[in-house]
């Protein structure tokens, strides 16, 4: 049963974190069409934070 509760937990960590770079990359794909480059670096960090 622990590995059954260990293996959701390890499931629903990965879908969040790929949650997470999803929206990352698409807040990278708007700012890159605006041409913020501050924000382009920033975004940048975060997703290789989370990678």
């Amino acid at each position: 049963m622990i590995t059954n509760r260990q293996e959701a937990a390890r499931l629903a960590d990965k879908a969040h974190r790929q949650n997470i770079l999803k929206g990352l990359e698409h807040r990278l794909k708007v700012a890159r069409d605006k041409g913020d480059e501050n924000l382009i670096r920033h975004l940048e960090a975060e997703i290789k934070h989370f990678a």
